[in-house]
């Protein structure tokens, strides 16, 4: 009876294969994938850090995001529209995108002048003298697109891909495929002395282990807090980490695997190590007088700004992986939006571009001259554009649909301009526009990986930085 019952029951996998058409044995696939992604995991744990080697031969190293929050007005810098001139005031010639946050008024000409730089004749406005003297080491992409129209989602998309879901940030899954090559310092660090839109979802691992987070860097007087310790010696220090150590080992040895945990345990070694790396990583005062000129420290107006860039120089130059700068504050005044200009353009504009110019022309050429800027990737831009039409009578709404950002370094082609929008600044050309989702396979094409393969596992489906979409813009590379 009983082997009769044996061989008339199917086993449990048998049913799962048979039985709904297969679906069970579909699920248990997704699940023994995850389990073994776990164990993956598990074995990554004790160094999630360590150098990973690039899918590819790689073209960058390291990547430096200039992020100038709020949306900086392309029409104004880097895409010149003597159109906007010649019919200044007159409404917009066609019908405007359904998506739009608040009803703007007619065209409005630029009140800023365009010269031509560098061998190709590039157009830079004159509102950055300094960056202009660069044009030859920078691709200008005019004709970028994103989809979100408001600040909060697009600087997730710009960031991290993905509009309103949380998801992994570019500098996390850069950690992630990539490693870090200095262990004593963060793999991944954000300078951002007022808190950018969105915040710290900017820069989250999201459902990545939580060691490939972004570490924040806020007080540019006082970098990382807390890193001196003046009751115990660095042998003592030593000491209570290793017992510390063994007790946290032996707590996670019974439980299943839980990346923030690991994190927080490393986060202790990378905290005792750090104490020797970081104050000398972050002294920008350990430089020459010569280059802290470079960088504007000397001046009030550009002492901030260039303080971050001399500190990402510092960082990068020491093995960071990525390094992400947002402008968030001038010397008179602090704001999640600095280059918001609803409204006053005239002034505004003019003030963040002096604030920024000459230590974004100072990095570029540091960069340069120390060799760092052929493996070292530079971007810079926001989360969207500006519109050519007026808001008011002296500033522009918030514009996805075609607007300026630029490379420089890390195996991209200098001195050319990729991509067009209309006469008018208002819709990118479809002939090389450049969606975020191909500036971020892009990035990580030249930093050696193929963006549809760099995928993590989590609920169920692989994830990726590009989502379904993106294509490598070949173009633009050297």
């Amino acid at each position: 009876m009983n082997s009769l019952f044996l061989k008339l029951c199917p086993s449990r996998r048998d049913a799962l294969r048979r039985f709904a058409n297969g679906f069970g044995m579909v699920a248990l696939a997704g699940l023994l994938a995850d389990e073994a992604k776990g164990a993956e995991t598990n074995s990554a744990a004790t160094n999630p850090l360590a150098v990973k080697p690039p899918m590819f031969a790689a073209k960058a190293k390291r990547l430096i995001f200039l992020f100038m929050s709020g949306g900086p007005s392309h029409v104004d810098l880097f895409d010149p529209k003597p159109r906007l001139a010649s019919d200044n005031g007159k409404p917009l010639p066609f019908e405007m995108p359904k998506l739009v946050r608040t009803k703007t008024g007619n065209l409005l000409q630029s009140p800023f002048k365009f010269k031509k730089y560098g061998q190709a004749g590039i157009e830079v406005s004159d509102l950055f003298p300094n960056v202009a003297t660069c044009m030859d080491d920078i691709c200008v992409l005019r004709g970028m697109v994103a989809d979100n129209i408001n600040h909060n989602g697009a600087c997730l998309q710009m960031n991290t891909g993905e509009q309103a879901f949380s998801r992994p940030s570019l500098g996390s899954w850069l950690l992630y495929g990539l490693g870090s090559e200095n262990q004593d310092l963060p793999g991944y660090v954000v300078i951002s002395p007022s808190q950018p839109a969105q915040g710290a979802p900017l820069w989250s691992s999201s459902f990545l282990p939580a060691a490939y987070q972004g570490t924040l860097v806020a007080n540019l007087k006082d970098p990382i807090a807390n890193l001196k310790n003046a009751r115990f010696s660095t042998d003592q220090q030593r000491e209570q980490l290793d017992v510390l150590k063994e007790l946290n080992e032996l707590h996670r040895k019974t439980r299943q695997e839980d990346s923030q945990l690991s994190a927080r345990i490393e986060s202790f070694e990378l905290a005792f190590r750090m104490q020797r790396e970081a104050p000398e990583a972050f002294n920008v005062n350990a430089e020459t007088e010569a280059t802290k000129k470079l960088y504007g420290l000397s001046d009030k107006t550009t002492e901030i700004f260039g303080t971050q860039c001399l500190m990402a120089r510092r960082l990068v130059e020491r093995g960071v992986r990525c390094v992400q700068v947002y402008h968030t504050q001038t010397a008179k005044r602090s704001s999640c939006q600095l280059w918001d200009q609803h409204g006053g353009l005239r002034a505004e504009l003019p003030a963040n571009c002096a604030a920024t110019d000459a230590p974004i022309a100072g990095l570029l050429k540091d960069l340069k001259a120390r060799g760092l800027l052929k493996d070292t990737l530079v971007l810079w831009g926001g989360e969207f554009g500006r519109t050519p039409t007026a808001e008011g009578t002296d500033g522009r709404e918030h514009h996805p649909f075609g607007f300026t950002m630029w490379l420089a370094g890390g195996g991209i082609k200098g001195g050319i301009v990729h991509g067009a929008t209309d006469e008018f600044g208002w819709h990118a050309l479809e002939e090389d526009k450049v969606h975020v989702h191909d500036l971020h396979a892009t990035m990580l094409h030249l930093m050696g990986i193929d963006h549809e393969k760099l995928t993590y596992r989590y609920a169920g489906r692989d994830y990726r930085l590009t989502d379904v979409s993106g294509e490598v813009v070949k173009k633009i590379l050297a």
